[in-house]
């Protein structure tokens, strides 16, 4: 349950810093926005990502990789679609604020991960 809280709070974080970065591209109302952005990016991260990365598996072998950068943009779209006081305002600014999210998302798995690995030892 903590993991789970955790995962949200660092998408909570990573949605801040895309929005604090790109102002005029992608705009929150409250924390509380923020927060159910992140739990449906949770959402669609665990269900529509993994559905979409089968269907454009030849996309994404032909361009190396890189067309996940587009379903991950995609993705972050749908979530502003779907979140009541959170907007993405364009794809390609949902492109950016994706790559943004990305990041904060890896360090702070990174972080949990090696918490998690000192818990065990």
């Amino acid at each position: 349950m903590i993991r789970f809280i955790l995962r949200i709070l660092i998408g909570a974080f990573g949605l801040w810093l895309a929005a604090f970065l790109l102002p005029d591209h992608i705009s929150y109302h409250s924390t509380v926005d923020l927060l159910i952005a992140a739990v449906i990016l949770g959402i669609a991260n665990a269900i529509v990502r993994p559905i979409l990365v089968v269907l454009t598996l030849p996309f994404t072998i032909i361009t190396l990789g890189l067309f996940l950068f587009v379903i991950n943009g995609l993705v972050l779209w749908l979530v502003g679609h779907f979140s009541p006081g959170f907007h993405v305002h364009g794809f390609l600014d949902a492109i950016l604020g994706a790559i943004i999210v990305g990041l904060v998302s890896w360090v702070g798995h990174l972080i949990i991960g090696s918490a998690r690995a000192e818990a065990q030892r």
